[in-house]
């Protein structure tokens, strides 16, 4: 029979260190690691554990007996609830401590990599209202606080239009001012929000799969230039209509205002029709002159500032001339392929979604661009010898994948061509640490330099410079 989980208390225990996933660091007094999801190094606290493993227990702080001094007052009313800003409590210059901290001990602990010496942390000069896109929910069953359970006050309306509760597929929390976009953002939820109410709009149920509204998406370029995208469950051309010209008139400074007809079991859009209502279809994000058409299914990076700082770094570690052929993988809509062009003799960029190729193409088309290549595909099967024998060997690879870093087929294929150069953009510096690690025998480090694309929290970009041993 399976012994249950038997949760522990563990007194007067202090907090030492940031780890992965946003979680702080403690010692238990049999010697094992004790992770926690709400406390701040320096604290001195008690743990109730949630979690025994052979290795390590995971726990919550329920008693703080002392503050450390790396601790702030959280500026958000969510804070503790939303699993969003899970830092927000940890003062700025920390933040970034710990953010260096954690890929400094990935590339040498997990990668086994030699490092040169580390140049400090590009931190954000925006700590909050960053994000260029936000994705909000609607829900019929707000998730409701401690006290209003525990209350005896009978809870009339449930609605909320917020985010996901951490680990919560159906239970949305209300956000009254979310510090991550600036304004309009948090004006055009609320006001969505009270005109569903008022005009009596069903908000959807993720369990029982009904309601009218679903999604509410808000981008806000650099450039000024908002798009707003509701998505609804099921048409109702006549609740449809009100509530998209009421934003039309509320918000007059919007670009383009869309929706989407979604009675899917989830909530993704890329496989729906988007339909326009009112204004262009796009917005434009700006970088040093050229212009990026951003669709409702686009990616782009979430902090346009930041983003900049960090395509700044990439070209830098280029160090291109004008006479190098660079290959740009997971180019995505092929923002760092143009971003380098003006600097290499031609730039190819590969991607698996057709979609971002086509973003790509008419950027390029569109910043007069004429020494850049763009193919969609399965980056495994596309980036082949007979595709670099077709578009010239690389002199340096740029590559900037997803979290799950560079498939093992694409490494081995670098490590069959051997560019001169390899510049590696990482969202998840333990993954890079395994990549680097299967190059470690033809390339070594010589840069590295991580950029704060996300204050708050515990995620951080790393930029890494490979040359030839």
């Amino acid at each position: 029979m399976a012994r249950k989980n038997k949760r522990q208390v563990f007194e007067n225990i202090e907090v030492i260190d940031a780890g992965a996933k946003g979680k702080s660091i403690a010692k238990a007094p049999d010697g094992k690691v004790i992770f926690i999801n709400n406390a701040v190094p320096g604290d001195v606290v008690d743990i109730q554990t949630t979690k025994k493993r052979k290795a390590y227990y995971e726990g919550s702080a329920t008693t703080i007996h002392t503050y450390s001094d790396k601790r702030v007052t959280p500026v958000c009313e969510h804070f503790g609830t939303c699993g969003g800003c899970k830092w927000q409590f940890m003062d700025y210059k920390y933040q970034l401590a710990y953010k260096q901290q954690e890929v400094t001990s990935n590339l040498t602990r997990l990668g086994k990599i030699e490092l040169p010496e580390v140049s400090p942390i590009l931190g954000s000069a925006d700590q909050f209202f960053y994000r260029n896109k936000m994705e909000f929910s609607f829900s019929d069953s707000r998730w409701l606080t401690l006290e209003e359970v525990q209350s005896d006050e009978e809870i009339g309306n449930r609605n909320a239009l917020g985010f996901h509760i951490p680990g919560m597929w159906d239970k949305i929390l209300d956000i009254n001012k979310c510090h991550l976009q600036e304004d309009p953002s948090n004006d055009i939820r609320n006001k969505v929000k009270t005109f569903a109410n008022t005009n009596n709009l069903s908000f959807y149920n993720a369990r029982n799969q009904k309601g009218f509204l679903r999604t509410l998406m808000i981008r806000i370029a650099s450039t000024g230039e908002i798009m707003i995208l509701i998505q609804f469950f099921h048409e109702d051309v006549e609740k449809r209509i009100a509530l998209l010209e009421y934003i039309a008139i509320e918000f007059p400074e919007v670009t383009s205002l869309q929706y989407v007809i979604n009675s899917k079991g989830n909530d993704t859009i890329y496989d729906q029709d988007v339909i326009c209502y009112k204004g262009r279809d796009y917005i434009e994000e700006e970088m040093e002159g050229l212009r990026f058409k951003i669709n409702a299914k686009s990616f782009y990076q979430t902090n346009s500032k930041q983003a900049y700082e960090l395509y700044k770094v990439t070209r830098d570690f280029a160090g291109l001339t004008g006479n190098e052929v660079v290959y740009d993988l997971y180019t995505g809509t092929g923002t760092i392929a143009q971003f380098v062009s003006k600097n290499a003799k031609k730039v190819v960029g590969v991607e698996a979604v057709p979609e971002a190729i086509e973003d790509a193409k008419e950027n390029a088309r569109n910043n007069k661009i004429d020494n850049v290549e763009f193919y969609a595909g399965d980056m495994k099967k596309v980036f082949t010898s007979q595709f670099i024998e077709t578009h010239g060997k690389p002199d340096i690879i740029i590559t900037d994948p997803p979290r799950d870093g560079m498939h093992k087929d694409v490494v081995a294929q670098i490590l069959t061509i051997i560019p001169d150069k390899i510049v590696y953009v990482s969202c998840n510096s333990a993954t890079q640490a395994r990549d680097l690690s299967l190059l470690d025998s033809v390339y070594k480090v010589t840069k590295t330099q991580s950029v704060d694309m996300f204050p708050q929290t515990h995620h951080v970009e790393n930029v890494v410079l490979l040359e030839k041993r």
